[in-house]
């Protein structure tokens, strides 16, 4: 629902609430028609603004995805390039910055230059490096 329409809801809802409390003469109430009305107006602006602070979370939280898939598209290309690894058996994933590298690489400087290499990569916090040597047998 986009914002017109909330705000469109929200109107609504508060003139019909005033409408309501103008013509329940019936009732003995303590809260006047513009008491509640008030009270209607301030509990919408509060569900606005908890729209809008959604929006908000929602927002950032598809920036860190973005930013997350350019890490990892950054980190794969420098390992392509890197002599000595090869980046089809080495798999990087992103989260929040930090890189996670899985697979299977052939000898323990290999392993090692993984971790530096992906720690070179503009934008990476840090590096779980859960690789395995290959076994020889």
């Amino acid at each position: 629902m986009n914002h017109l329409h909330k705000v469109s809801w929200i109107t609504a809802a508060v003139l019909a609430t005033a409408l309501a409390a103008g013509c329940d003469r019936n009732k003995p109430s303590s809260e006047t028609a513009g008491q509640k009305l008030d009270r209607t107006t301030e509990r919408a602006g509060e569900k606005m603004d908890q729209a809008a602070a959604d929006a908000k979370l929602k927002a950032g939280q598809a920036k860190d995805t973005v930013d997350d898939a350019a890490i990892t598209a950054k980190v794969k290309t420098a390992m392509i390039a890197e002599p000595g690894l090869k980046a089809m058996k080495i798999n990087v994933d992103t989260a929040h910055g930090v890189v996670t590298l899985t697979g299977t690489v052939e000898t323990p400087q290999s392993l090692e230059r993984a971790t530096q290499v992906a720690q070179s990569v503009d934008g990476v916090k840090s590096v779980d490096n859960r690789l395995n040597l290959k076994s020889r047998a």
